[in-house]
């Protein structure tokens, strides 16, 4: 493609380059969008930009030559579909709606992922093609609260609330061992691990995927560490075994609460990628730190979203456990409707 010019229109007002560029380019590698946004080669109203650049209605986008495949088909969407997205809803409104995400369903798509939330909701298009959108994302073993807006306006809001802050989230995990002390914080540099790299829509799945999505504790001043803290308390426990955690993750960095469990030597249960899935004793005389009987599934719940409504007035929405961290409860006595400590943990 040539040279080319575009104009940000009415609702990509407040949107990052970066993801104004996966809307209008779906198909362009991130690898070389960093590449020509850093030598420059992108401009926004003749200047230099970054990824991160807000944009405003009515600026006007560089694009360089670019080389680009094809896009692929969209997904077509179906009546299945549909069903299944209204099935999650916790919350709707005119504006927004807040989905019950399962265990093992993707949010977005990747490699070898070929059914996902954010192709699901384009059966909820309304007559004159207006879909809705995501305003954030859980790992696909995440089950909980997911928020979803009903108009890229509405998204670029709810977006704005989450990027200041405003948005309290709290989530529940079960661990192995139990911390101490009871309550604590957890305030770490993050960076991806050896091997991890950015890939673009459409890369070829490698051999070494796992090294690819494993963040790491790193040192402040290393390459491309971020900071990153979490206030937990343990809710309830068994002792020597397990523990129930609340936890409030006060940044959003990649998997920053599966990082932080394993960081303070109580991995969560079911988290292979992050230590929680070991099954065997710690020692010849002591018995499994996770009996056989509970499941092989990452047992982390986004349980609790509080944040500002756009319109007025509070959204505050809460997930139910997800049948395997439910059987798992059950088998410990926890009871899901004691209160919650974390609630009381700085903003």
């Amino acid at each position: 493609m040539p040279v080319e010019n575009f104009i940000v229109g009415d609702d990509e007002a407040g949107m990052r380059l970066d993801r104004w560029f996966k809307r209008r380019l779906p198909t362009l590698p991130l690898a070389h969008l960093n590449k020509i946004v850093r030598t420059g080669q992108v401009r926004v109203d003749g200047a230099r930009a970054t990824t991160a650049t807000r944009l405003e209605v009515g600026q006007k986008i560089r694009v360089p030559p670019l080389k680009i495949a094809p896009a692929a088909p969209k997904p077509v969407a179906s009546e299945e579909d549909r069903r299944a997205i209204r099935a999650m809803i916790l919350y709707e409104d005119d504006d927004l709606m807040v989905l019950n995400k399962p265990f093992g369903l993707a949010v977005q798509g990747g490699s070898g992922t070929t059914r996902h939330i954010d192709a699901m909701l384009a059966a909820l298009a309304n007559a004159r093609g207006e879909r809705p959108h995501l305003v954030h994302r859980l790992d696909r073993d995440t089950a909980g609260v997911l928020l979803v807006a009903k108009s890229r306006r509405m998204a670029a809001e709810l977006g704005e609330i989450f990027r200041s802050r405003k948005a309290q989230k709290i989530y529940w995990a079960l661990v192995e061992g139990v911390p101490k002390p009871a309550r604590g914080r957890i305030s770490l540099f993050l960076a991806k691990g050896e091997g991890m790299q950015e890939r673009g829509r459409g890369a070829k799945p490698t051999a070494r995927r796992g090294a690819l999505e494993k963040m790491r504790v790193a040192e402040h001043g290393d390459e491309n560490a971020q900071h990153s803290v979490t206030y937990y308390a343990v809710v309830d426990k068994v002792p020597g075994r397990l523990a129930w955690l609340s936890m409030k993750p006060i940044t959003g960095r990649t998997h920053q609460l599966r990082a932080h469990a394993e960081a303070i030597g109580h991995p969560i249960v079911g988290d292979p990628k992050y230590g929680g899935g070991a099954r065997e004793p710690r020692d010849a005389n002591s018995a499994p730190r996770i009996p056989e009987s509970i499941e092989r599934k990452l047992h982390l719940l986004a349980r609790r979203l509080i944040l500002p409504h756009p319109r007025g007035g509070v959204l505050d929405v809460t997930a139910p456990l997800p049948p395997h961290m439910r059987k798992s409860f059950e088998l410990f006595g926890f009871d899901a409707k004691r209160d919650d400590p974390i609630e009381g943990a700085p903003e």
